[in-house]
């Protein structure tokens, strides 16, 4: 009786126990598992990824914007895998808790045992032992993927003239500037290829060099490279060094012998300031800020330097100011009397010349004051048609410039007979001396020589969008001595 009674009370508890345990069953629930998977990089949506749990529940694969979910999926925890051919395999754990959804994201990193590595970089440009003549370099290069591939590329940049390594990361193009580089050195550069999946490749190392410093280069011209002005000099024999970059628009060169600097004109955004900068190109340095040069023009507009002087003279509209080159002591020299634009300005020693005209560009007048204002020389005075160019001789005795004769006049400030005229400021006289210039041709922006015997200036075809060349004459003489210097050159200066 008494095994009976066990028995019985054995079966009763163990009645209790299964109860209590299909209880805790009942409270554990489902829940959702949402989730996105992209390519690890550039984190592209990745579609068709097969995603799998452990323990097992629905399988599941993305759709074309990476996203997958399973819905009613069991509490607990889980390890996800996303799988999708040419990928490598990822896993990402998680918890699925009742009634709520839990979010996974997998970035794939692609499978490097069926994927193939980029070609070589072949190095296309500065020319293996080649010279390169100025302080900026654009480096060129190829290569491909076979599998298609994103590509990244490093660039490394050493000298031999000291023990500095330039390395450049994360560049998506296959073209490169530097700048600026060290005159008279001899470079050494490679490149890297990166598919973010392979071992980066490297390229042969090449080499160039850079020309020593052209300190001795007189010459000074600006040429229209891509859309942006670039001011180069050059020797007497021809031989031109780029002085400014391709990516800054700068132009009207005044080279200043005594101070062994340039000044000239760069655009910054809206607006026109001075810079100075180094006879070969380097330690560039902007002059104005809140008063810089401005007028009707910005290409029509230019600056003078006095030899022996460290002031810049500008024209901003209808007034003229002078700045030191190290950017102090603004001050208002000139103001026109009429409201009259100032346009160009040539300062030597007390004596200063200037070109007005409209905000159009025309009721042009040239005039030489005094450091008091007051007026020496009238050699223009309400001309229609534009003029350029405007050069005193170093004894102050003559001024030269050039006029449009035709007198026309157009919105696009087109010219159509430019001549090159020299005016004696002593007999007030003005006689021309284009001599055998081409019909349909205008002479632009003349100045003189060092010595005096010639002008060198710029010509152009009349129809406004030709070429323009650097062209230099000889002023006394009868004959024809027009030789071109330059050519695709414009704004000269000789010093």
């Amino acid at each position: 009786m008494k095994n009976i009674i066990t028995i019985l009370l054995c079966s009763i508890v163990l009645s209790m126990t299964i109860s209590c345990s299909e209880d805790g069953i009942d409270e554990t629930g489902f829940g959702t598992l949402k989730g996105t998977v992209v390519s690890s990089g550039d984190n592209k949506p990745l579609s068709n990824v097969k995603i799998t749990t452990a323990p097992a529940s629905t399988t599941v694969f993305t759709n074309e914007n990476g996203e997958f979910v399973i819905q009613q999926i069991s509490v607990g925890e889980y390890s996800v895998q996303a799988e999708l051919n040419d990928y490598q395999a990822a896993f990402e754990a998680t918890s699925v808790i009742n009634g709520n959804t839990s979010n996974v994201v997998f970035e794939l990193k692609k499978a490097s045992f069926n994927n193939k590595p980029p070609t070589t970089p072949i190095l296309i440009s500065p020319e293996d032992n080649g010279t390169v003549d100025s302080t900026s370099v654009t480096f060129v290069w190829s290569a491909s993927d076979p599998d298609g591939d994103d590509l990244t590329y490093s660039l490394e940049l050493r000298n031999d003239k000291n023990q500095d390594v330039e390395l450049f990361e994360n560049i998506t193009d296959t073209t490169y500037t530097f700048s600026p580089l060290i005159l008279g050195t001899k470079y050494f550069w490679q490149v890297t290829a990166d598919d973010d999946v392979n071992e980066p490749v490297l390229s042969s190392v090449k080499t160039f060099s850079v020309i020593a410093s052209p300190t001795g280069n007189r010459y000074l011209f600006v040429r229209n490279i891509n859309g942006n002005n670039v001011i180069f000099s050059s020797d007497e024999e021809g031989n031109e060094f780029q002085l400014t970059l391709e990516s800054t628009n700068s132009f009207r060169p005044r080279r200043n012998v005594a101070a062994n600097k340039i000044a000239y004109l760069q655009t910054t955004g809206a607006q026109v300031d001075i810079f100075t900068m180094n006879l070969d190109g380097t330690e560039k340095k902007k002059v104005t800020s809140s008063i810089n040069p401005n007028g009707f023009n910005f290409n029509e507009i230019n600056i003078s330097w006095p030899e022996g002087s460290d002031l810049i003279y500008f024209p901003r509209f209808d007034k003229l100011y002078s700045i030191r080159t190290t950017g102090q002591g603004i001050k208002q020299v000139y103001q026109t009397l009429d409201g009259s634009l100032i346009s160009e300005v040539d300062v030597n020693g007390n004596l200063i010349a200037l070109k007005t005209n409209d905000i159009s560009g025309y009721n042009v007048s040239i005039y030489t004051i005094n450091f008091s204002g007051v007026v020496q020389n009238t050699v223009l005075t309400g001309a229609m048609g534009a003029a350029s160019g405007l050069n005193l001789s170093v004894t102050n005795q003559k001024l030269i410039y050039s006029y449009d004769t035709d007198e026309f006049q157009s919105s696009s400030y087109r010219r159509l007979n430019s001549k090159i005229f020299l005016y004696d400021l002593v007999s007030n006289t003005s006689r021309e001396i284009s001599g055998d210039k081409a019909p349909g041709t205008n002479d632009l922006e003349p100045i003189f020589s060092p010595n005096e015997a010639s002008v060198i200036f710029t010509n152009t075809s009349n129809d406004g969008n030709s070429q323009r060349n650097v062209l230099s004459l000889i002023i006394d003489e009868q004959q024809d001595t027009r030789e071109e210097l330059f050519s695709n050159a414009f704004m000269p200066d000789f010093e």
